[in-house]
């Protein structure tokens, strides 16, 4: 085990270099990057605003009409890093974030660490709660469909299960904001962020409250899309185990439905459920959905990566792609360890052969 360990520890590292230089590569070719930005904006600003748009050094690189001497522009170059060769950059990242060292953002001014530390608790408190809803919903009701397969309740409960996974996300927050968010018809719940502007003046039962109910439509919008993929992995892993010929032997036996359901079926049915579980509950630290989370105005990790995207802030991007890649990597071997945790009959010695 120790072995497969260490072999897939140090696979990570290949992996996280291919990425981040693919990623690396195609920034250095998308136009409109930080330095044509800053230009951009000096060249068309009125002059005394310049520097005020563009940053302090805006005053002192701008000439008015006369634009900007070439000299200027190496300096703009050597204030983002722009003045070395791809390669040297390229390396010199690479070396930095092997010290977990992901630099400053062009845009925000304040290291990349501290700014996605600053929008975790938005994707925390949306992927948290969309994670145990779901697991905590669909596997009962999964096996419940299994059990009633064919019947009226698995028919009903299927259509709408997939009604609701055909309904995007994002157009689901949109009505449900326009039906209870004050839009047209109901002033119930509230829109803007994770608590009230007067939170800190609340009573701690009153706090909680107000976040919870800042959670509602946000999280109704992610779970209701979730809904049907795992209720119908877990239908479908417990009716595979349902028909083996051991559930056969069992029901022979005499031994009560109850008991060869949740002794027997209930134990090789979850594998596959739980063996995700590690991967799904790291990953959901870092769920952010872009559309819901403009819908409901959360400042979370998903808008940190789209405005990013936007205004070519390249360490903001590239941070959070690394630190993602990584957990995800992470992620995929503790899944590999629970399926041996699990089910003793998986052996790496028998994987690695």
């Amino acid at each position: 085990m120790w072995a497969y360990i260490l072999k897939r520890l140090l696979l990570m590292i290949p992996t996280l270099f291919g990425v981040m230089l693919v990623t690396f590569t195609v920034t250095q070719f998308v136009p409109g990057g930080p330095v044509e930005q800053l230009i951009h904006q000096l060249q068309h600003a009125p002059v005394g605003i310049g520097g005020a748009e563009a940053g302090g050094a805006g005053q002192r690189l701008y000439r008015g009409s006369t634009g900007l001497d070439p000299e200027k522009i190496k300096e703009i170059k050597a204030l983002y890093g722009f003045d070395k060769p791809a390669y040297v950059r390229f390396f010199e990242m690479i070396r930095n974030y092997a010290r977990f060292d992901f630099g400053n953002s062009f845009y925000y001014q304040q290291s990349v660490v501290s700014l996605i530390a600053s929008k975790m608790p938005v994707s925390i408190s949306l992927g948290m709660w969309t994670f145990f809803i779901v697991y905590l919903s669909c596997i009962p009701l999964g096996i419940r469909k299994a059990i009633k397969d064919g019947s009226s309740f698995d028919v009903a409960s299927s259509t709408i299960i997939l009604v609701g996974y055909a309904i995007p996300g994002f157009v689901l927050g949109i009505f449900l904001v326009v039906l209870f968010g004050g839009g047209s018809f109901w002033d119930v719940f509230p829109l803007r962020g994770l608590i009230s502007d007067n939170w800190a003046t609340l009573s701690w039962f009153a706090k909680i409250k107000d976040y919870l109910w800042h959670m509602v439509l946000p999280v109704t919008s992610l779970v209701v899309g979730s809904f049907a993929i795992m209720t119908m992995l877990t239908k479908n892993s417990f009716l595979e185990e349902i028909r083996k010929q051991y559930v056969v032997t069992a029901r022979a036996k005499g031994l009560a439905e109850r008991q060869v359901l949740y002794k027997h079926v209930f134990r090789n049915a979850m594998i596959p459920l739980i063996t995700g579980f590690p991967s799904a509950f790291i990953m959901s630290f870092f769920a952010g959905s872009i559309l819901i989370e403009q819908i409901f105005s959360l400042d979370g990790i998903g808008l940190l990566m789209y405005d990013s995207i936007m205004k070519r802030d390249y360490p903001v991007v590239l941070g959070e792609l690394f630190i993602i890649t990584l957990l995800g990597l992470v992620a995929k071997l503790l899944t590999d360890l629970c399926y041996v945790l699990i089910d003793p009959r998986i052996q790496f010695e028998t994987v690695n052969q």
